[in-house]
């Protein structure tokens, strides 16, 4: 059970990331509580309005951003939430956690949400999931504490088949439903 669970949504710029909006949708109907992190690339991709309309949240999308409650947003967003999910998570994004690279609002708020329960939802194509570099920064992730579903065999946005899509919203939101079995509230 999810409702009542507050869920920060992290997107970044993958096509994966049209799911991303179905996803946002379903935990808001089960009654989860979404505040959505996008990066500048998955803005590209599908507009924030997209999620505000679906969680009836305020959308972020830069460090930058003026918040009214004068707070840092990626420590107050972190700390509003009981779970993070990155869907999809790109080569770069888990890249960036991996190495502690902090260069954007997603980037760093997975800094510092490092002993919340997280989850990682790859979608990037075969030839990137399978590169070794990509292989090292995903068995360090796990090591950090990170969840990692997917990603999944398929057509992928290129055309070819292989791993690398994204798992399904469904799939998602029952591993998240999981996590939150074991959260004690």
């Amino acid at each position: 059970m999810i409702e009542g669970l507050n869920i920060l949504l992290g997107v970044s710029g993958g096509i994966g990331a049209y799911k991303a909006v179905d996803l946002a949708s379903k935990l808001t109907a089960a009654g989860a509580g979404v505040n959505t992190v996008m990066t500048e690339n998955a803005c590209r991709l599908v507009g924030p309005k997209s999620f505000e309309a679906v969680t009836r949240s305020a959308v972020y999308t830069s460090l930058w951003d003026r918040s009214e409650e004068y707070k840092i947003s990626h420590i107050n967003l972190v700390d509003w939430a009981d779970v993070v999910v990155v869907a999809p998570a790109t080569a770069n994004i888990i890249g960036k956690v991996a190495n502690g690279i902090c260069d954007d609002l997603l980037s760093t708020m997975l800094c510092v949400c490092w002993a919340k329960p997280t989850l990682l939802a790859p979608a990037m194509n075969s030839n990137m999931w399978n590169n070794p570099a990509v292989q090292h920064n995903v068995k360090r992730v796990k090591e950090m504490g990170f969840e990692v579903i997917g990603p999944e065999e398929g057509v992928l946005a290129c055309g070819t088949e292989g791993i690398g899509r994204m798992s399904e919203p469904q799939d998602i939101l029952s591993a998240i439903e999981k996590m939150a079995s074991e959260i004690k509230r």
